[in-house]
């Protein structure tokens, strides 16, 4: 299932950037994420890398916890942004597919969580469960 992409949407890719864009360090935090809560609040996290690769921990999963912490349990949308690397031939601010563990573990917080991607160059929201056929319970 496919949902339109509005401008609140946009804003959600605006607070995902920024949170990238403002805490950016090579080799340590290169995604950040936004998701926006069913009241319309909006809650970020960045991804942590670490010296042990198997710990690292995605930007989703961390914007989910500061909702959570923040008393929020239903959620509307999510989008995860990476910055620009020219080593990796990445010259602009590209929105990042959720891993599979992340599509896991915001579909057991809440299923009906929708998700911005981007296909072909353009924006897409669809239900995060959409990407997760088969889903483990």
């Amino acid at each position: 299932m496919e949902f339109k992409v509005t401008r609140r949407d946009l804003e959600l890719v605006a607070a995902a950037r920024h949170v990238i864009e403002s805490n950016y360090r090579e080799g340590w935090h290169h995604v950040g994420a936004a998701i926006r809560t069913s009241d319309g609040k909006i809650y970020t996290g960045i991804h942590l890398e670490a010296n042990v690769g198997r710990i690292a921990v995605c930007a989703e999963p961390i914007a989910l916890a500061n909702a959570i912490l923040a008393g929020k349990h239903n959620y509307d949308t999510i989008v995860a942004v990476k910055h620009p690397n020219p080593e990796k031939n990445r010259k602009e601010f590209e929105i990042a597919s959720p891993c599979g563990m992340c599509r896991e573990i915001i579909t057991d917080y809440d299923p009906g969580t929708k998700v911005i991607i981007q296909v072909d160059g353009k924006l897409k929201k669809v239900l995060m469960m959409d990407l997760l056929p088969h889903k483990f319970v």
